[in-house]
């Protein structure tokens, strides 16, 4: 049973040149696919002529030359030459046991190829023919080896860091990078416009879902960030994300895009956003920071005048209470002693009803004791006659120059 002959092969190939079944005519006939011509020759896969003129090198070859020569293999010799070398090997290797073993060893190396480790950073993803089937914990697992499964496993403790807006711009046109990037300019609540860039990390929470659920979850969360980030900073006063507000830019942002993200069910958790950069675009720079230095002068004589005001307006309310307080205790002054005099008036009253000539004259000494207290009195006797002025010791002026009595003994008296 050999293929030794000159049609050649099993795998298709045509007459030669030496074909008794083909005339000489058909030899010439050119632009016919397997004519059997000298430019359309059959070839077999080795690329050799089919006519076996050629055999595998020179100008009509195609290809190597395969192990068994041009015209197919011989399978009877390849047995024997199978059985030789069996011989050789100990223990009768060409047998059925030895080949059973051979094959039963070969499928252990197969098995044996399916374990596999997962690292404690990682989580191992199953593919059974390509297909997503099942999500495995670190350590040491094992799957059915290739080509049934195969593994991945991406690293879900990792955080990825997402810059957004500092990429270049190209102009269609002359293919020169912008120097700005589109998307980074924004429209804030009050019609202005602002110039943000921001780093957004997150993290992979189910990797299964991160590797098949989108074909680039990366480019994915970029224009879900971007869109979000547009969102958040169109209901933001320019001053307030300048300034102020850059937290709750921060935080609403995030909040908004986690919610996004999970929508969209990718697997992917944001554990943080912060803006790099928050300025007006570059064109009007300058006159936004005049108008911003105009506003800080209006806030700052502002806060001059409220605390002028604080301070005269407390000071004039206490001054308006002490005059009022002033007021009352003179008010009631005067009436006390108002009362108090009536009074005291009442009482003489009473007692001038009762003895009218002692009242009248105590009420004179009274008066006149009242009257010369603090003034200098001479005393002149009547009796006199008018002619003399009776001597008298003034008691009041002498006290007045006598000069205090110094204690030098510093025993009190």
């Amino acid at each position: 049973m050999s293929w030794n002959n000159n049609s050649g092969g099993p795998w298709g190939g045509g007459p030669g040149k030496g074909d008794p079944n083909k005339g000489e005519s058909d030899k010439g006939r050119k632009g016919e696919p397997n004519s059997g011509g000298e430019d359309n020759e059959p070839i077999n896969p080795w690329g050799a002529n089919n006519g076996g003129n050629n055999p595998g090198r020179g100008p009509g070859s195609r290809g190597p030359t395969p192990p068994w020569g041009n015209n197919g293999p011989d399978f009877e010799q390849l047995l024997r030459k199978g059985r030789q070398m069996g011989s050789m090997l100990p223990g009768g290797f060409g047998s059925a046991r030895g080949i059973g073993l051979a094959v039963l060893a070969g499928v252990a190396v197969w098995l044996a190829s399916g374990f596999y480790r997962v690292e404690p950073d990682q989580r191992g993803v199953v593919l059974t023919f390509g297909r997503w089937t099942d999500t495995t914990s670190p350590g040491l697992n094992w799957h059915w080896p290739n080509p049934i499964q195969s593994v991945e496993r991406p690293s879900v403790t990792r955080d990825n860091l997402l810059s957004v807006g500092k990429r270049v711009a190209l102009d269609p046109r002359t293919g020169r990078a912008s120097g700005e990037a589109a998307e980074t300019l924004m429209l804030t609540g009050d019609e202005n416009i602002v110039d943000i860039e921001f780093n957004v990390l997150w993290r992979i929470k189910d990797a299964g879902a991160y590797l098949f659920t989108a074909r680039e979850p990366e480019k994915l969360i970029r224009v879900a960030s971007e869109s979000v980030m547009r969102q958040i900073i169109a209901q933001t006063p320019i001053q307030q994300a300048l300034t102020e507000g850059r937290g709750k830019v921060e935080a609403d942002t995030q909040v908004l895009l986690q919610q996004l993200v999970d929508s969209y069910g990718i697997g992917v958790e944001i554990r943080q956003l912060q803006l790099a950069l928050v300025d007006p675009p570059q064109p009007v720079v300058d006159a936004f920071n005049e108008v911003q230095r105009a506003r800080s002068d209006r806030e700052r004589l502002r806060n001059e005048a409220e605390a002028y005001r604080n301070d005269m307006i407390p000071r004039a309310r206490g001054d308006a209470e002490r005059l009022i307080q002033e007021a009352q205790a003179f008010r009631e002054e005067v009436v006390k002693r108002a009362e108090g005099d009536a009074k005291r008036f009442l009482s003489v009253y009473e007692s001038y009803k009762v003895s009218k000539d002692v009242t009248t004259q105590r009420l004179y000494l009274e008066t006149m004791e009242e009257v010369l207290k603090n003034n200098q009195k001479i005393i002149i006797d009547s009796k006199s006659g008018g002619q003399g002025v009776l001597p008298y010791l003034p008691l009041p002026e002498v006290k007045r120059l006598t000069p205090p009595v110094v204690d030098t003994t510093g025993v009190k008296p």
